[in-house]
């Protein structure tokens, strides 16, 4: 009887190792940004933005949900009314990325990524960023020369994420931006400061 239980025990072990192991591989790849990507909270063309992007891939559909900055695509995880039967998070690493247009193939899985929080830097709707990084050494160096701290993804305040300053940006609340980024989005030159001063990139050292 002690073998038989014991071998069932196993059974049952393995099987639930299985399914981890079919979960993981059903999950689908990142897609490359294309012009027809549009922001789900901004309803923008999320390649016209700067600074870091995600992408959420949900069950049943083969399309993903786009946004126009991380701090967007991690309030769509923690907001009560976003569907919950996420496959897939993704966002630019942007210690390899650069700030003005991330490059195709640098999408990590957000879940594994380090954030680097309270940065000089804006995200692509003008709002604080939460940066990320592959590497923790990465952010790191990011935040000595931007501010801020470095944190996991399970450690991200939500009142960073869904306060205020961190709620999701629609194209309306863009009235309400400080002067800094009202002017980058009247054209302003990529890697310029407001005052006309070069910028250093953000991203990519």
């Amino acid at each position: 009887m002690r073998i038989m239980t014991a071998l069932l025990a196993l059974l049952l072990v393995a099987a639930l190792a299985g399914c981890g192991e079919d979960e993981v591989a059903e999950a689908p790849p990142p897609q490359e940004l294309t012009r027809e990507a549009t922001g789900h909270y901004c309803g923008m063309i999320v390649a016209d933005h700067r600074g870091p992007k995600g992408q959420i891939h949900l069950a049943g559909t083969d399309q993903p949900v786009w946004f126009s900055s991380v701090r967007d695509t991690l309030a769509f995880t923690r907001l009560p009314e976003e569907p919950k039967t996420i496959r897939a998070i993704y966002v630019n690493d942007m210690g390899r990325a650069s700030w003005d247009a991330p490059e195709s193939g640098t999408w990590i899985e957000a879940r594994q990524a380090w954030y680097v929080i309270g940065s000089a830097r804006r995200g692509g709707m003008g709002a604080p960023e939460t940066v990320p990084f592959a590497e923790k050494t990465a952010a790191e160096r990011f935040a000595a020369a931007h501010g801020g701290r470095v944190v996991a993804f399970a450690d991200i305040p939500d009142e960073f994420i869904l306060g205020d300053a961190g709620a999701p940006q629609t194209s309306e609340g863009m009235g309400h931006m400080d002067h800094g980024t009202a002017t980058e989005h009247q054209g302003h030159a990529p890697g310029m400061s407001h005052d006309g001063q070069q910028m250093q990139d953000g991203g990519r050292e």
